[in-house]
């Protein structure tokens, strides 16, 4: 055991708050890419990895869909993270003095009231906490950044204002990640399963394998299609239900899908997150 847990981003990320929110006995390794993340889990660098997968303003966080069925990884927990956005500046500098604030296009975009308000021109930056980074290297009272307060302790700049987001249930789901399954696990909140399936080449085969969720009583709260090996027929289904494939529904479910379908893989079984219906 490494006691690390691996995420895509810099220290001061919202992926690094995630880590340390959920997991704070653990050491954050900081990756380049989603891919370096798994990498260090399924090499042995970590033990766990936290991988974004979808966000309550902005929808699935791109290409994570097709990494997951191809990393070897299992999912065994998730974590709900409300993206709070900060403005931040190096110490002593007053809100008046800001000029221009610096941060990723997406969170630029969801501090637009707030900016305009008070006349901050905009600065696209490759990430958050890269440019909470910047701002403390480039030592400009005009200049701040939209970050975590994680990034502000890390790089030495104070909040100035505080949770500044135009809509404040601003939420990112993640996953965690690991090399085993664990589906002896049993949650307060229930349980979660997530899979992937291609379905048979048959008509209205998608709405036989679904029917058997509906006729089973079975909640499912995601299905998300999208197109493998470049094929414009060639169709993967992610899902996420409700419930353990040992319920005795969700076995009913998962038969009826696996008649109707040429492959059906489980990504994970894992507790529900308390905070999954904080956003409604």
């Amino acid at each position: 055991m490494t006691n690390r847990i691996a995420f895509q981003g810099e220290l001061g990320a919202y992926s690094h708050q995630a880590c340390r929110d959920t997991y704070p006995e653990m050491e954050a390794l900081p990756c380049r890419t989603f891919e370096d993340a798994i990498s260090a889990v399924r090499d042995g660098q970590a033990d766990l990895a936290m991988l974004p997968v979808e966000n309550s303003t902005f929808g699935r966080v791109a290409d994570i869909h097709h990494l997951l069925p191809e990393s070897g990884l299992h999912i065994v927990a998730e974590a709900f993270v409300r993206v709070h956005i900060n403005l931040l500046a190096l110490p002593g500098v007053r809100l008046d003095e800001i000029e221009s604030a610096m941060s990723h296009a997406m969170l630029l975009g969801q501090c637009r009231a707030f900016l305009e308000r008070h006349g901050i021109h905009r600065v696209t930056g490759a990430d958050t906490a890269g440019s909470a980074r910047q701002v403390a290297e480039a030592g400009k009272p005009e200049m701040a950044a939209l970050a975590s307060e994680l990034a502000g302790e890390i790089y030495g700049l104070d909040v100035i204002a505080r949770h500044i987001e135009d809509q404040g249930n601003n939420t990112t789901r993640f996953l965690v990640m690991a090399r085993e399954p664990d589906f002896s696990q049993r949650g307060d909140n229930g349980m979660m399963t997530t899979f992937v399936f291609q379905v048979r080449n048959i008509p209205a085969a998608l709405y036989k394998a679904m029917g058997g969720f509906a006729t089973n009583g079975v909640n499912m709260t995601k299905l998300e299609s999208y197109m493998v090996g470049g094929s414009f027929t060639a169709t993967q289904f992610y899902a996420d239900i409700e419930g353990h494939p040992d319920d005795p529904a969700v076995a009913r479910a998962l038969d009826e899908l696996d008649y109707f379908t040429s492959n059906v893989t489980i990504l994970g079984v894992y507790p529900a997150d308390p905070r999954r219906h904080d956003t409604d």
